[in-house]
């Protein structure tokens, strides 16, 4: 086995140890001021004449080059990241397809720069993009303005980073980009956030700066009023924008557009329809529910996400009853996305030095740019055409003497000579007699000369024009501010934010929950309930006129914190929450009960159950007073475990059923029976003994073989009364049904004892042999048809037992006032 030879070789002479003393001071600060100037140039700022980083600027000069314009096809965005990265930026693919899918989402640019196919994201990166392996792009039609003759001489090109390609340092970009679509980056040692503008707005402003170079802030800030940002929302106070316009820096707030709904029958709701800008629904509804399970917010009974493509972002935040949307939504204001402050840091590149800047300079930096670009761009035009004309004028000579051209040409030992000779017979440039030998015969004609004197007339004004504008500055102007309004004209839209200076007046003035404030609940003939906004009576409309749903059969006073009864056909209490019910607006005008909502949203009721009227669940008043078909009475105790939803408040007999029920206010009321045979019977409440709820009651009127009882209620001796009886044939009722209707005073019926028949109240006209619905209470009376329209009733007719008289159209609901 072989030894490795431990011996030192000799030293090298030809090998010299050179060793530098560096101070490491140094080193850091020249190796850390080389990083930064690579960050702060080649990477996170814009500059300020395209708006655009480069990476920016190399996907769509790419983009430009391969020929991805928006009347082509869509490619696969791997493709541009790929063409991009190989020629252009020798960086990672990832930070190259982060900001090609931002220039596509219309929700991060005011105007989108890339025209996207499959899934792109969503606002706040909620559902982050696609792999760029499935989505596919092309150019959009704004992009072709940021590019729109780059191949005009318009702008400097530099090699590429292995030189063997080359790229623009700046776009053409016929619109200023960088306040329309805004820019936000972190380099070293400083950053940049502009926000996003309207494009109308932005060209109004640069083109009146082209007509006044002297304006001031002030002129610029009339047309430029704030920022316009994609996803609308609302701008609340702009003294921090008036300073970012001035110096560059300040700050904003943007506030969701939320309006406050009707989410349910039974619930108001706040919509959110626009978001601050970067946020998403997601990151809101995050927030919401662990404020809420933190128990530091209150109100909030669900939130949903229900934005769809239709009809784009609708975020619903279900607001408990009891409390106000208004303060609910000043709440989320302060401790959810939903407000966000905007830090405005105008930082770009001029001259490759980051500078910060105001309105007025960046938009003097776009347009010198614009000028410029326009004033290239006219100088290679112009020397297009020039050399154009030189090669026409010289075939316009050839075209005079052809045939003495043809000979000489055909004299000529070779090319060479004939062209030499050409150039001294006819005065020609090199140029121009070399055109004319490559100048086919069949093109020289008379109708070829024809097209040639054109073409020369048409260059020379041409040519005219293109020096017109180099040599005036005015037209210079002129022209770019026509393009600008041309390109405005063309991709300008409505503003999308609202600018406000203050919020208003604070909503934090108004109480969380809603007071215990007195109302009255209502409940209509067609089943709607409602609540009022105060407890006082609800009057009718003038002339005693109503409005469909305003025939009001019951109603009880209560608060609005509280819960009340709803008493059914069945013997049973259904309690039922004030706050849950819908709040009818405070008007002058009668008020209807269009604005309830049905009984089934709030109770659930058997088949055949209704509910026969609204009771207050006071344990100190004189109960309730019950009526049935089979001519039972009962007085309820008033006792009303809170622990229950549901009541039995008497134990019915088989086939019963309630067909009236009050409740009493004093104890001293008269209660009341009628009969479909027309019997009434009135006899005071105190000979009716209170029993507790699950009692079956007692004896309260006799019935006649087949009769039965229609109507019970209580009515105060005292007060101004009528009784209402309407008589029918006997069948069922329909529109088609003939009926006659009797108002009588209350004082003709005489008080009788409990259990017995009572006395007749009206007496039937020829066909009639029933009534199929009665009343009595305090005046006035009122009826109504069964889509609640209110019917006209006649007189009083002091006979008690008298004949009616005949209605107009059927009836379906009597009752009294409200």
């Amino acid at each position: 086995m072989a030894r490795r030879s431990t011996k030192t070789p000799p030293p090298d002479d030809s090998f010299e140890e050179r060793i530098l003393d560096i101070d490491v001071v140094d080193e850091m600060q020249g190796s850390f001021l080389e990083y930064a100037y690579s960050v702060i140039y080649s990477r996170a700022l814009p500059d300020a004449r395209d708006g655009m980083k480069p990476v920016h600027r190399r996907i769509v000069y790419q983009m430009n080059e391969m020929g991805l314009r928006p009347e082509r096809g869509y490619v696969k965005c791997a493709r541009v990241v790929g063409d991009v990265m190989g020629k252009l930026h020798p960086h990672g693919d990832a930070s190259i397809y982060d900001a090609l899918v931002r220039m596509a989402q219309p929700f991060s640019m005011r105007l989108p720069l890339v025209d996207g196919h499959g899934n792109f994201g969503s606002l706040g990166n909620d559902d982050p993009p696609a792999a760029m392996r499935y989505t596919e792009c092309r150019m959009a039609d704004a992009t072709q303005l940021m590019t729109e003759s780059i191949d005009e001489d318009t702008v400097d090109f530099v090699p590429n980073y292995d030189g063997q390609e080359q790229e623009p340092v700046a776009l053409p970009a016929a619109f200023p980009n960088l306040l329309v679509n805004g820019a936000s980056g972190i380099a070293v040692g400083m950053a940049t956030n502009m926000p996003p503008h309207n494009l109308g707005e932005v060209v109004t402003a640069a083109r009146h700066l082209i007509r006044y170079p002297n304006a001031d802030l002030e002129a610029l800030m009339r047309h430029v009023p704030g920022p316009d940002l994609p996803t609308g929302g609302r701008i609340v106070g702009l003294a921090g924008i008036r300073d970012a316009y001035e110096t560059g820096r300040g700050t904003f707030k943007i506030r969701a557009t939320v309006t406050v709904e009707d989410v349910t029958a039974r619930r108001k709701g706040l919509v959110v329809t626009e978001l601050p800008f970067t946020v998403g629904p997601e990151k809101v509804i995050s927030k919401i529910k662990d404020l809420v399970g933190s128990k530091k917010i209150q109100g909030i009974a669900d939130v949903k996400d229900l934005t769809d493509r239709a009809h784009g972002l609708r975020l619903v935040i279900e607001i408990k009853n009891g409390f106000h949307p208004e303060a609910v939504l000043e709440q989320l204001y302060k401790l959810t996305p939903m407000e966000e402050s905007f830090g405005i840091n105008n930082v770009a590149l001029v001259d490759g030095q980051p500078l910060t800047l105001g309105l007025k300079e960046l938009l003097e930096v776009y347009l010198d740019h614009r000028f410029d670009v326009v004033r290239r761009r006219s100088e290679f035009r112009r020397g297009k055409r020039r050399d154009r004309l030189h090669l026409v004028e010289g075939l316009l000579v050839a075209l005079v003497d052809i045939d003495e051209v043809i000979q000489l040409i055909r004299s000529s030992e070779n090319s060479a000579e004939a062209k030499q000779r050409l150039m001294e017979r006819f005065s020609l440039s090199d140029v121009q007699t070399q055109y004319i030998l490559d100048t086919p015969l069949r093109r020289l004609t008379r109708y070829d000369r024809i097209e040639l004197e054109s073409e020369r007339d048409r260059l020379t004004a041409e040519i005219e024009e293109l020096t017109k504008i180099l040599e005036s500055d005015s037209e210079l102007r002129k022209l770019v501010s026509g393009e600008l309004a041309s390109v405005a004209k063309k991709f300008g839209t409505e503003r999308r934010t609202v600018l406000l200076e203050s919020a208003g007046a604070p909503i934090a003035a108004v109480p969380l929950e809603v007071a215990d404030d007195p109302c009255r609940v209502l409940l209509s003939s067609t089943g709607l309930l409602a609540r009022t906004v105060t407890g006082e009576p609800i009057a009718a409309g003038e002339d005693g006129k109503r409005a469909k749903h305003d025939v009001i059969v019951s109603d009880v006073l209560t608060s609005a914190r509280a819960d009340i009864g709803a008493v059914t056909s069945a013997g049973r209490l259904l309690r039922l929450a004030v706050i849950d019910l819908p709040q009818l607006p405070d008007t002058a005008a009668a008020p209807t009960l269009s604005g309830g909502a049905q009984l089934s949203e709030f109770l659930s009721l058997e088949a055949d159950e209704t509910v026969v009227c609204l009771t207050s669940l006071d344990e100190d008043s004189p109960g309730l007073a019950i009526g049935t078909e089979q001519g039972v009475v009962k007085r309820v105790v008033p006792d009303y475990p809170a622990n229950k939803d549901e009541l039995e408040v008497i134990a019915l007999k088989d086939g019963d059923r309630i067909v009236g029920a009050t409740e009493l206010a004093t104890g001293e009321e008269d209660l009341v029976f009628i009969t479909d045979d027309a019997q009434l019977l009135r006899y005071p409440a105190s000979q009716v003994r209170p029993q507790g709820r699950p009692a079956g009651g007692m004896a309260g009127i006799k019935l006649s073989e087949g009769a039965r009882v229609i109507s019970f209620t209580a009515v105060d001796p005292a007060a101004d009364a009528v009784v209402l009886t309407i008589a029918a044939a006997r069948g069922t009722l329909d529109d088609s049904e003939q009926m006659s209707a009797k108002l009588s005073p209350f004082d003709q019926f005489p008080r009788k004892g409990r259990a017995t028949g009572g006395v007749r109240c009206q007496r039937f006209l020829r066909g009639e042999d029933m009534l199929v619905l009665a009343w009595a209470g305090r005046t006035p009376a009122r009826a109504a048809q069964k889509n609640g329209m209110p019917s006209e009733l006649p007189a009083i007719d002091p006979r008690r037992d008298g004949s009616g008289t005949p209605l107009a159209k059927p009836v379906a609901v009597v009752t009294g006032p409200a």
